[in-house]
C-alpha cells in the first residue's frame, strides 16, 4: 500500500484540494483529512511517540533490571564495601538493590529516549504540525494512484508533499 501525505495550511486550502482530487474520480474511501473538524492523528493510526517510548523502555527493563541487580550484587561481594553497617549479606542485597535502580533508570533514559526520537518515524513532525493547526490530506491506494493524486496536490502548493510505501509482512 502506498501513502501520500500533504501538509496544508488551512481549511479551505485542504477542502479545495479534496474536492479536486474527488472530481479527478480518485475514490474518497481513500482520501482522509486530518486537522480541527476531521479525524484526529489518533483516530487515524499515526503513531504515538509516547507510547513508543513506553514501549522502548518496557523492553528494556526486562533485560536490564535483573542484570542491575546480578551486577550490584556482584560489586559488592567482590569489592566488600559496607553500606550500612548490618552484615555482609545485607550489604550485598542493598548493592542488588542500588544495581537494579541503576537499570531501570537506563531502561527509561535509553529505551524511553530512543523510541521517543526513533520509535515514531516521521509521525511526530505530522502530529506537531497538527497541533499548529495544519491540516493533512492523505491518500492511499496504488502506485499510480498516488501519482495520480500528487500531480493534482501539487497546484495546491502544500507546505510538505511526501510519499512513503508500506513495507510488506516479514
Amino acid at each position: 500500500m502506498n501513502y501520500l501525505i500533504a501538509v496544508l495550511s488551512d481549511r479551505i486550502q485542504v477542502e479545495e484540494a479534496y474536492s479536486a482530487l474527488e472530481k479527478e474520480g480518485l475514490p474518497v474511501n481513500q482520501i482522509d483529512i486530518l486537522g480541527k473538524g476531521y479525524k484526529s492523528a489518533d483516530e487515524y493510526g499515526l503513531i504515538n511517540p509516547n507510547v513508543q517510548a513506553k514501549k522502548g523502555a518496557n523492553r528494556l527493563g526486562v533485560w536490564l533490571i535483573p542484570f542491575g541487580f546480578i551486577a550490584g550484587y556482584a560489586f559488592n561481594v567482590l569489592t566488600g564495601i559496607e553500606i550500612f553497617p548490618i552484615g555482609s549479606f545485607g550489604n550485598h542485597i542493598i548493592g542488588g538493590l542500588l544495581g537494579t535502580a541503576a537499570g531501570a533508570l537506563g531502561a527509561y533514559l535509553v529505551g524511553g529516549g530512543v523510541g521517543l526520537t526513533v520509535g515514531s518515524g516521521d509521525a511526530l513532525p505530522y502530529r506537531n504540525r497538527l497541533n499548529q493547526g495544519k491540516y493533512l490530506i492523505i491518500v492511499k491506494g496504488t502506485e499510480e494512484l498516488t501519482r495520480q493524486a500528487t500531480r493534482i496536490l501539487r497546484q495546491f502548493e502544500p507546505e510538505n508533499l511526501q510519499g512513503y510505501i508500506e513495507p510488506t509482512g516479514a
